[in-house]
């Protein structure tokens, strides 16, 4: 991996040294071999104690690591048969959200995601997962289409928020995202949400409405950037450690608070050393969690999401 964030250098450091060392290899050299190996298991056992460590703000960084894993690198090694289906029959297709059907595992389903890009022509291009109104109502056809014909709905969010232009502002943003909100809530079938990078502001709650929400290890989960926040509340963005911290937006936190349900175990050093193996772990957790949903009945889906949204933030003995 060459994209190194500030707090791996030192791990950098050691795996340069593995490049040299083994660009001198012929093969034969029982010395060389010997220092690969001794520095190999320093630099994981330093990427092991770097790793198990992380700040709320390292854990952001991380989320937004250039390599992690993106929607259309997920739908192609987790969906068979993937046909897109674009535009919101209103106003425009959007490239920031992707949706279409597919079979996951043997089973139809409708996915619905926020893609970033990889590099700057296709961020550009999908301008950085932050979509417009079309984009969610887009979200919101298909999310009828699946509920019309009994199909499960996956969603994959890794956005910063919702695009806040005033174009955007001026077709409804806010409206958009809550109608999309409001059309999750009435859904009889399963919906499971996943977090795979950056879940930022409304724009990542209007694909994250569903009766389970998976998270990355790594992932972040928040109502505002730790930026943004830092910028209210400290009138400087020097200060999004700390709001990182306070906010509580890291999986571990969120669990404990009941936001989400369940964490998904990353590769040692993060998804975005092993993208594959990251990928094939999320989709052994959708795959157990949707076989479970499965077993129960519309109405009763429809129920159960809705309880679980309403008693977030409630206190106890406050109706």
């Amino acid at each position: 991996m060459d994209n190194f964030l500030d707090f791996e250098k030192p791990i950098a450091a050691l795996e340069g040294k593995i490049r040299d060392l083994e660009s001198l290899d012929s093969g034969s050299d029982l010395e060389i071999n010997d220092d690969v190996a001794k520095l190999r298991q320093k630099a994981s056992q330093l990427l092991k104690n770097t790793y198990t460590k992380l700040t709320p703000w390292q854990k952001t960084q991380v989320a937004r690591h250039v390599d992690r894993p993106k929607l259309n690198r997920i739908i192609a090694e987790l969906i068979e048969d993937f046909t897109p289906l674009a535009g919101d029959r209103g106003f425009a297709e959007d490239l920031a959200i992707n949706g279409g059907l597919g079979r996951f595992r043997g089973k139809t389903v409708m996915v619905i995601g926020t893609e970033k890009g990889h590099d700057l022509e296709t961020r550009l291009k999908h301008n950085f997962g932050m979509a417009r109104p079309e984009g969610y109502r887009k979200a919101q056809r298909l999310m009828k289409m699946a509920d019309q014909f009994g199909v499960p709905v996956l969603t994959f969010v890794d956005t910063s928020g919702a695009y806040p232009g005033i174009g955007a502002e001026e077709r409804g943003q806010a409206e958009a995202i809550a109608r999309s909100i409001q059309v999750s809530m009435d859904l009889r079938v399963p919906v499971i949400a996943s977090i795979v990078g950056e879940g930022g502001s409304g724009g990542a709650v209007a694909l994250a409405t569903a009766n389970k929400i998976l998270m990355f290890e790594n992932a972040i989960y928040s109502v505002i950037s730790p930026e943004g926040c830092a910028a209210i509340l400290w009138k400087t963005r020097e200060k999004a450690q700390d709001a990182a911290t306070a906010m509580k937006l890291t999986a571990q936190d969120l669990q404990g608070l009941g936001i989400i349900d369940r964490i998904i175990e990353e590769p040692l050093g993060g998804a975005q050393r092993d993208v594959s193996g990251a990928i094939l772990s999320l989709g052994d957790a959708v795959e157990e969690e949707l076989d479970a949903l499965l077993k129960k009945e519309p109405g009763e889906l429809r129920e159960e999401r809705r309880r679980k949204f309403l008693a977030m933030g409630r206190l106890d003995g406050v109706e």
